[in-house]
């Protein structure tokens, strides 16, 4: 892959994976709440996650999904039910929550899931394959200098969100913060779910 491309395809992966989205918000709540030991397996579902729906992209079943208007706004209603459902169970909860605790919880596979109802995820598996992979005749060899960069980003980049919502756990703690705090990260995934649906 020549320089230029890589380039322009670590600029567009810096900016898309460390703005905020579903996966970055859901990282910081759960390290706020659980710490970062219990939301480390939502941060590395969501690399693994990501390159699945890259490689199926790869091999046509974003094409697919972008001919069928149904099954598009089945993943579309999919995922906007999911991120409100989310919004509502961590915006009533105020008290920290253990590492056995039971509030809110998101395990490695549906952190694998979510990246297939997570539409910024599609736009970006879509962005990359259209850009970088697509009528490419050394296509297979691009994807394996693709994946590890974007499995890195994912990773890295909800590491650092679930990094600053642990550093804030003794903050949340005193008084009523860690519910203000969660209703913001409710707002900011109900927000995400309003975009998901004017997309």
């Amino acid at each position: 892959m020549p320089p230029s491309e890589l380039t322009a395809l670590l600029l567009l992966a810096a900016s898309m994976s460390f703005s905020p989205g579903p996966n970055t918000a859901l990282s910081t709540a759960l390290a706020a709440n659980q710490g970062l030991r219990c939301a480390m397996r939502f941060v590395a579902a969501v690399p693994v996650g990501w390159c699945v729906l890259l490689v199926l992209s790869t091999a046509g079943i974003g094409a697919a999904v972008l001919a069928a208007p149904a099954l598009l706004w089945l993943i579309k209603a999919t995922g906007i039910a999911y991120l409100l459902w989310m919004a509502w169970r961590l915006s009533g909860s105020a008290r920290m929550a253990s590492a056995t605790g039971q509030s809110l919880r998101v395990g490695f596979w549906q952190g694998v899931g979510l990246q297939f109802v997570n539409i910024k995820a599609w736009l970006l598996a879509l962005a990359i394959v259209a850009g970088w992979l697509a009528g490419r005749e050394d296509m297979a060899a691009r994807l394996a200098v693709v994946l590890p960069i974007m499995a890195a980003y994912a990773f890295f980049s909800n590491l650092l969100y679930a990094c600053v919502g642990a550093l804030l756990r003794g903050w949340l703690a005193q008084g009523r913060r860690l519910l203000w705090f969660n209703r913001a990260m409710a707002a900011l995934l109900a927000l995400t779910a309003l975009w998901m649906a004017a997309a």
